[in-house]
């Protein structure tokens, strides 16, 4: 892999790449739609991801290659930037710009991505693709900036310069991941706790519906202001600043506040799913995985009905797993609309499993999901001994 990527660069810009950077996707084992609520969440770094190979240029242009799109991109360099169409590009683009308006100075760089991760599978390949450019620019610009300061920055570009009003896990689990950890995450404080995942017998399945989603262009940002809305209703008698602030009884309290049957809903999903994070991480330590698959089948089905985030294809794959005595758990992890789901599968039914989920799946879909065997990964780093033996 890493001496074709090597190749390839060489194909594109007639030289060697002189570093590479990877940076990972992530899953969501449990914690869905709370993240820009200031809840916990438990996302794992996997072992798919994004590859970026560099090589500085004397021309003052930053050129982007990628091997998964057609479309390329050469603006030479300015002193700031703006979202340019609906491209690939502008994830690195815009990291890019911020690195200028914070003051850094920067020179032509060619650059040539290349990810393993689906595209549009809810798997964070933009995430991942922001985090390893700015790891790789404060690499090689020798910025100082902290990791937590790379995913604060990924973070703001994808909000103010990619126009998503996503919450900071993303960017946090691709940055902090560790390899056979889950992290369990404060997003209001950002304080984490790296949490073993002993799966045992169990491996991570990841089930692609090969429905496409595009975030920006989905319910989410409007996902984003109903809970505004009902955080505010709940502000009349409560001082608190997140829904995620309160638990579940409290919820029950106060919920006669919010008169709107939809926020309602909305708020109920994020403040149970936030205390079912707290037993998620209880049942992990202990290793009761049986628990932890039982809290995974009750965030679906919030999700399905609270927060209407699944569609009939997540639903599927969650149906079929009900049914398979080899799954602990499973539930759909990302944003939703389409994407991935997850289940917790015996490692040793694994191939059965596949089988059967896909021929169930295509059977009330009309076409095939892609399953995967996941590996919990470490996060952003550089890659080792690829470039002229280093």
């Amino acid at each position: 892999m890493k001496n074709d990527l090597c190749q390839q660069f060489n194909r594109l810009y007639h030289k060697d790449a002189e570093n590479a950077f990877f940076s990972p996707g992530r899953v969501n084992l449990i914690g869905e739609h709370i993240d820009y609520n200031g809840g916990l969440v438990m996302p794992c770094a996997i072992t798919f991801g994004t590859y970026l190979l560099v090589s500085f240029n004397d021309d003052n242009i930053f050129r982007f290659r990628s091997l998964n799109f057609e479309d390329q991109f050469d603006i030479p360099l300015q002193r700031s930037y703006t979202k340019t169409g609906a491209g690939w590009f502008n994830y690195p683009l815009g990291i890019i710009d911020f690195f200028l308006r914070d003051g850094h100075q920067l020179r032509g760089i060619d650059m040539m991505f290349y990810g393993d991760i689906p595209i549009s599978s809810g798997l964070s390949s933009s995430a991942s693709i922001e985090v390893v450019t700015a790891f790789a620019l404060n690499e090689l610009l020798n910025c100082g900036y902290s990791r937590l300061d790379l995913v604060k920055l990924s973070k703001s570009v994808e909000n103010n310069f990619i126009g998503v009003n996503s919450g900071i896990m993303d960017q946090f689990a691709v940055a902090f991941g560790e390899k056979n950890k889950a992290l369990m995450l404060n997003c209001d404080t950002l304080e984490y706790q790296a949490v073993d995942t002993n799966l045992g017998d169990y491996i991570l399945a990841i089930i692609n519906t090969n429905k496409p989603r595009n975030l920006a262009e989905s319910k989410y940002n409007e996902r984003v202001r109903e809970c505004k809305g009902a955080l505010a209703a709940l502000q009349q008698k409560l001082d608190i600043q997140n829904l995620c602030d309160i638990d579940t009884a409290t919820f029950n309290q106060y919920k006669y506040l919010i008169k709107d049957e939809v926020l309602l809903k909305r708020a109920q999903h994020v403040i149970e799913e936030n205390d079912r994070v707290k037993l998620a991480a209880s049942a992990l330590s202990k290793n009761n995985l049986a628990e932890f698959g039982r809290l995974m089948y009750a965030s679906h089905d919030s999700l399905r009905d609270l927060y209407e985030v699944s569609g009939i294809e997540l639903d599927t794959v969650a149906e079929y797993a009900k049914t398979d005595p080899n799954v602990a758990g499973a539930r759909m992890t990302g944003a939703g609309f389409g994407g991935c789901a997850i289940a917790l599968v015996k490692e040793d039914a694994f191939d059965s499993f596949s089988k059967q989920v896909i021929a169930y799946y295509t059977d009330k879909i009309g076409y095939a999901p892609s399953v995967y065997r996941s590996l919990i990964g470490d996060g952003v780093g550089v890659l080792e001994s690829v470039i002229g033996g280093r």
